[in-house]
């Protein structure tokens, strides 16, 4: 499917190529499978060394294409600040099977709804892990970068009994693609507001949203998209901040309904390309420069 098209964009559908091994700060990464309707979803799970069994928030972070579990919590060093605020965290892993280069579907119809596909296999996969090793179920947020980031969207979409809150990081907005063409063109020019009114009403929950400025596989439009979608049927008051952090500037807005809760929090990183920001050396498509997307992500999930 448009092979043509792979030297030059090497994207969400098609492009990365890293493993790499996890890291293991004090608790334990330890990997596991789960199985439901004749497929299997493996996982690693992050404990930090204080869970003794507690309640304790659970953040799932979903990997962009061409990673794996250890490869992504090395590039976002998730793993680090789970332990330091006392955090499990769940890695699902695409397979090989599912999309020959591990993307998450998210530009397919199959994959959009709830009870279906992709999202109903990740929030079965929560709710285990939930259960199993006593996850305040109040506190679950899930995040993601680049395909990982557009299937968080849509699971926070979907299932928001579930998740309390999204991180985006180089992502999509839920509906913005229905086919490997529209995905292209999305990823490069933005989903048009006509395609995203398409997708459905659904009320969503709290998001943040990271992306470089300078990112050429999927065009910074696309975050725009995705607060949007949150927040258009609502009438919010809108903070600009700039400032600089990590070696280099940034703009973030702050989108806050009348009562002053915040709805969502909007980063653009100048000069940033298509990274997690604040990242880890050791992991792919990490950028060790910029605000601490990790950092800031759990400050949200926490806050709710």
């Amino acid at each position: 499917m448009l092979m043509n098209l792979l030297d030059t964009w090497p994207a969400l559908l098609f492009g990365f190529q890293a493993p790499a091994s996890a890291t293991r700060p004090a608790g334990s990464f330890s990997p596991g499978s789960f199985d439901a309707d004749g497929h299997t979803l493996r996982y690693r799970l992050y404990v930090p060394s204080s869970h003794a069994g507690r309640p304790m928030p659970l953040v799932v972070m979903l990997h962009a294409c061409g990673q794996d579990a250890g490869d992504f919590a090395l590039g976002t060093g998730m793993n680090a600040l789970a332990e330091e605020h006392g955090v499990l965290v769940l890695y699902p892993e695409q397979s090989a099977g599912a999309h020959w280069n591990r993307c998450w579907n998210w530009y397919d119809p199959t994959h959009h709804r709830r009870g279906e596909g992709e999202p109903a296999m990740i929030a079965a996969l929560t709710r285990r892990i939930a259960a199993d090793h006593a996850a305040d179920g109040s506190r679950i947020s899930v995040a993601g970068l680049s395909s990982g980031a557009a299937m968080a969207v849509i699971l926070g979409r979907t299932y928001p009994d579930l998740f309390n809150a999204v991180g985006c990081h180089s992502g999509l907005a839920h509906g913005s693609a229905t086919d490997g063409i529209g995905a292209m063109l999305a990823m490069r020019d933005g989903a048009a507001p006509s395609i995203l009114a398409r997708a459905a009403p659904l009320a969503g929950v709290p998001v943040i949203v990271f992306h470089g400025d300078a990112d050429a596989t999927v065009h910074r439009h696309n975050s725009t998209g995705v607060v949007q979608q949150l927040v258009d049927s609502r009438a919010v008051r809108i903070v600009e901040e700039k400032g600089e952090s990590g070696g280099r500037a940034y703009t973030r807005h702050i989108h806050a309904a009348a009562d002053g809760a915040v709805l969502a929090e909007q980063w653009i990183v100048h000069g940033a390309g298509h990274a997690w920001s604040g990242g880890g050396t050791r992991g792919s498509y990490s950028d060790r420069h910029g605000p601490d997307a990790s950092r800031e992500m759990l400050r949200f999930f926490l806050a709710r």
